[in-house]
């Protein structure tokens, strides 16, 4: 076998793609959970019923909704872009009436023209697209190292030394970061190098096009064996395809070139002015973009046709989805962000779904003010809790649902709700995704996060896993209830997803980011539960019908024991 292919190095391929929340590649569930593959629709079932630690969606419509007709919602997926033509989102996806296709005019008047099916704040008048993007902390790094990398601190006072302090602060960060991606690099290309050899030896050897088991075995003992090991031991030991290798040389390729590169600059393609958050008519109307593979997967989650005999079901039946493109290859742009808000908001979205997230939030502010506008609007944002293994109590993951730059309780979006990954498994040590951020004060609920099947570009069906999974799975449960329970409000939607969640306090789970530690689940978010459809309708039946007086979330107690 070649020197480098070793069980370590994957492992820290596997760890590395798992930082980025949209731009690592799909893992396959086997690289993360040994057992099993659950039902393609697990996300859908019911534990009591069908064994599996699901949302309890197909119980709720057969039991309690049968028969029931709901409202249209509006969910906003604010993303990489979707594919508004497949044919598993086909009657699911907004279009706004007052807008003319194609006539290049603003019909509507709302300054943006042809956002006949939504909008792309990361692309250019002239049709193009920003595909990649960088960083936000190598954003940050480039212009602080631009005003301060030739200045004397010795000269400097007041506000200009408070920055220099936080430039020292960001580079630090960013080198470490730079470093630390470029070793990356080099450990996945002593994977990848004699892995792709191999490959190319065997195909020429056997002459095909395609490496399988069967044309292996034509191999005599002495021909290529070490390059058969080689193969077999990634393909067969590891679960990795040739494609798999494909995409993460991608991945690890992009760190270097877009990622960590603060010379690399695409807004040009945009052509506004990323500083001014009043400079808002930009982009264009192309709301699929380059690879919309993300936003097609959320989107499906929440409103894949169900029942039509095809690929998967959604779990909102009454829904339309308006796809809003800020999400890059890379970090998204808090000005994108927060347009990309208003822009539903003003479109009439019920519901928001946000799949994205950062470290580091330089115009927190703008964000901030579109997330009040939202809320004064009565719309409830969900967003995904990041994929970094960290607990976001102590590591912020932007945005966050508190205002300002300190984490004041008393100042908080009442309509906001933050998920983390959960998966099928029985197993305390494999039931909360490894990857998942957590937080017993800034994560809401968990929720199926873990091979999740749905829809990609080109009609197409993947399992991919993240909290980004997660966050549409409790947005479909949202729309759900808002469909069918009009009535309520988006904060008590909010409440009765908190408070119908399956518990699990005291039950010990693998704590995510860690191998072998284990934590109480009840430590890992406010709610102490995966979100629940079933139990969802029911208490939104009796809030509804007066049945029950609406439950106040119990505040945790300060002097709670943590491991």
């Amino acid at each position: 076998m070649k020197k480098g292919i070793t069980t370590l190095g994957i492992s820290l391929l596997l760890a590395a793609a798992a930082q980025a929340q949209l731009a690592y590649p799909p893992m396959k569930a086997a690289a993360q959970i040994k057992q099993e593959e659950p039902p393609k629709n697990w996300f859908n079932l019911d534990n009591e019923q069908d064994g599996v630690k699901g949302m309890s969606v197909e119980r709720a419509y057969a039991e309690l909704l049968k028969g029931k007709k709901g409202r249209t919602v509006i969910v906003a997926v604010i993303d990489s872009g979707v594919d508004i033509e497949h044919e598993d989102l086909q009657g699911h996806i907004w279009t706004n009436e007052d807008e003319i296709p194609g006539n290049g005019i603003d019909d509507d008047k709302n300054g943006y023209i042809d956002d006949v099916h939504g909008w792309n704040f990361i692309g250019g008048k002239d049709g193009k697209n920003v595909y990649h993007d960088t960083y936000e902390l190598t954003r940050l790094y480039a212009a602080y190292n631009k005003r301060f990398k030739e200045v004397d601190p010795a000269t400097l006072s007041g506000k200009d030394k408070e920055d220099y302090d936080h430039y020292l602060e960001i580079k630090k960060a960013y080198e470490q970061a730079y470093a630390e991606a470029k070793q990356r690099y080099q450990q996945f290309m002593s994977i990848y190098e004699p892995f792709a050899d191999a490959c190319k030896k065997l195909k020429e050897r056997l002459k095909v096009d395609e490496l399988t088991p069967e044309v292996l075995n034509e191999l005599e003992e002495d021909e290529l064996q070490e390059e058969k090991a080689t193969y077999l031991y990634l393909t067969q030991m590891r679960g990795l395809s040739e494609a798999d290798m494909e995409e993460y040389k991608s991945y690890f390729e992009g760190l270097m070139k877009y990622g960590y590169n603060p010379d690399f600059n695409p807004r040009t393609i945009v052509g506004d002015n990323p500083e001014d958050i009043n400079d808002r008519f930009y982009g264009n109307a192309d709301v699929e973009g380059p690879d919309a593979t993300h936003g097609t997967h959320v989107a499906g989650i929440i409103a894949a046709v169900r029942g039509n005999g095809i690929g998967m079901d959604g779990v909102a039946d009454n829904v339309l989805i308006m796809p809003v493109r800020v999400v890059p290859d890379g970090d998204e742009r808090d000005k994108d962000v927060a347009l990309g808000i208003r822009y539903a908001v003003d479109n009439g979205a019920h519901i928001i779904n946000m799949s994205f997230g950062k470290a580091y939030s330089p115009h927190k502010e703008w964000v901030d003010e579109a997330i009040r506008y939202a809320e004064s609007k009565g719309v409830l944002l969900v967003h995904a809790a990041g994929n970094d293994g960290k607990n976001t109590d102590v590591e912020p993951n932007f945005p966050t649902k508190f205002f300002g730059n300190e984490r004041n309780d008393d100042q908080q979006a009442q309509a906001w709700l933050e998920v983390g990954a959960s998966s099928w498994a029985n197993d305390p040590k494999e039931f909360v995704a490894s990857f998942s951020n957590y937080g017993d004060k800034t994560v809401d609920v968990f929720a199926p996060g873990v091979a999740i099947y749905s829809t990609v570009p080109n009609n197409q069906y993947e399992d991919l896993q993240g909290t980004s999974m997660a966050s549409p799975a409790t947005a479909g449960v949202a729309a759900l209830i808002m469909s069918y329970y009009p009535e309520l409000t988006a904060r008590q939607v909010k409440d009765i997803i908190m408070q119908s969640v399956v518990k699990y306090e005291g039950m010990e789970v693998n704590k995510p980011g860690s191998r072998n530690d284990m934590i109480p689940f009840d430590e890992l978010c406010i709610s102490d539960g995966i979100v629940n459809a079933y139990k969802a309708v029911q208490l939104a039946e009796e809030m509804t019908q007066g049945k029950g007086k609406k439950k106040k979330n119990k505040k945790k107690r300060k002097n709670k024991k943590r491991k």
